[in-house]
């Protein structure tokens, strides 16, 4: 049912962009877009899929024996199944196949995931505070998404850092909520615990580990602002640090199905100083892709997951 609501949310987002804009001048922006960026923008997707595999190879322990060909399959299959499941399953599901597969027991191959995901999201935000300090068109609401975006970075780095604040986060976190939520923060609490007790063991894979996530972010940053210059617009890239992470973590609430509507609604609000609402809005249908073309690339190694994403939902 949430899905269904998602599917809606986003369709009636679109509806409302897309009835605003000139939607003829959409179609001339990718007439007129520029072939070879165009082509570079999009085979990025290629080497940001194999070094984040690369480095699920690197988190998983040598006994896992985790080859570079299976980490690939995991990352493209979890892309498929994010694109259809709720709160990003795909990647849970990711630790119960390697659970399946006997690289790791099922409490490590979910830290494993939890980290990586951590990683991913602390990197999102350490380039984003960075561009919006570094961002010139600074207003309120601009300094205001400043200071939370920075709180938020500190947040996530204290718990990751700090093996008592991360206790003291999640007994405070029990206390405020349902039931239902209790046991699934339950859960993640005792995934971070043992999380921290692996990674800290070995600080130079630990930093290893952290340098490649951001290089990563770097990419995925550098991909999406080649969509710009595909789209024979213009932002600087400096800005772009800061304005890309914006309309991506506005794609991560849970509202809308793989953050499409959000995310083009907030990519044509927040580049409006740079070029107009039909080229945001193409740029949003760009963006689009970079989730949906590994995702297509899963597509064959999906069969081999529907048996654990069944076990999963019975768990649930």
């Amino acid at each position: 049912m949430k899905r269904i609501i998602s599917i809606v949310v986003s369709l009636i987002i679109l509806v409302i962009i897309y009835w605003k804009i000139d939607f003829t001048n959409l179609i001339e922006i990718f007439q007129n877009s520029n072939i070879y960026w165009m082509i570079v923008s999009l085979c990025m997707v290629v080497p940001i899929t194999t070094i984040t595999a690369w480095r699920l190879q690197q988190l998983a322990p040598k006994q896992a024996q985790l080859s570079f060909g299976e980490a690939n399959k995991l990352i493209l299959a979890a892309s498929v199944l994010n694109m259809v499941l709720p709160s990003k399953m795909g990647d849970i599901a990711k630790a119960y196949f390697m659970r399946q597969q006997g690289h790791l027991t099922g409490s490590l191959s979910l830290s494993l995931v939890v980290f990586e995901k951590t990683c991913d999201l602390l990197s999102l935000l350490l380039w984003c505070v960075l561009g919006l300090i570094l961002y010139p068109y600074k207003n309120w609401l601009f300094w205001l998404m400043t200071v939370s975006v920075g709180l938020g970075l500190t947040l996530g780095l204290l718990l990751l850092s700090s093996h008592k604040f991360a206790q003291i986060f999640f007994v405070l976190s029990k206390a405020i909520s349902t039931k239902k939520l209790k046991i699934k923060i339950q859960k993640l609490q005792f995934s971070w615990e043992e999380m921290h007790h692996y990674f800290w063991r070995d600080r130079a894979n630990l930093l290893k580990i952290a340098l490649t996530s951001i290089f990563i972010w770097f990419l995925h940053l550098l991909q999406i602002w080649f969509f710009i210059l595909a789209l024979k617009a213009w932002t600087p890239f400096l800005a772009n640090l800061a304005l890309s992470p914006l309309a991506i973590l506005a794609g991560l609430l849970p509202l809308t199905f793989a953050g499409v509507g959000t995310r083009d609604a907030a990519l044509i609000a927040f580049y409006q100083p740079y070029f107009n609402a039909s080229t945001a809005a193409a740029l949003g249908l760009l963006c689009t892709s970079r989730y949906l073309l590994p995702a297509i690339g899963g597509l064959p190694f999906l069969g081999q997951y529907l048996t654990t994403v069944r076990n999963l939902s019975q768990e649930k």
